[in-house]
């Protein structure tokens, strides 16, 4: 296991870094859970899926399966950028046919005791929780 994620990354950066990752790494499934820094910025869900598709995409064309695992944003953001927001993971894992699941950080993300002082990160009491919420997906791809 490799993690080739870079603490404030987007969907961009991560779309722009990909090529290199998989051309270094060469995995056999890449777990995808990138967003939440884009909507934290506002931005657009439209840019937010081709980012996405982009990185499926090129997971998918190196041979590598993908599962997702989607994020929420506080409700501070509007009704109308939340919805547009959380249905790109969605969207995207239905076209692309990929497993997902919609709430990555279910259970933790409004508890204080696992969140780290800023209010946004896990901290390592959450690790344990987190494993919970993605590995059935994880281990259904690492399966197939």
């Amino acid at each position: 296991m490799v993690n080739a994620s870079i603490s404030g990354d987007t969907t961009e950066s991560g779309a722009a870094r990909i090529g290199i990752a998989l051309e270094e790494f060469s995995p056999e499934l890449v777990i995808l859970q990138l967003g939440g820094n884009d909507g934290l910025r506002g931005i657009p869900p439209g840019r937010m899926r081709d980012n996405l598709e982009k990185i499926i995409t090129t997971s998918k064309d190196a041979g590598a399966a993908v599962v997702l695992l989607g994020i929420r944003i506080p409700p501070n953001y509007g009704q109308r950028y939340i919805e547009a927001f959380e249905n790109v993971f969605r969207d995207v894992a239905v076209q692309l046919e990929v497993p997902w699941i919609e709430f990555f950080m279910d259970g933790v993300a409004l508890n204080e005791d696992l969140m780290q002082s800023d209010g946004i990160h896990p901290n390592a009491l959450a690790q344990p929780i987190l494993l919970d919420n993605a590995w059935p997906i994880i281990s259904k791809a690492l399966a197939n």
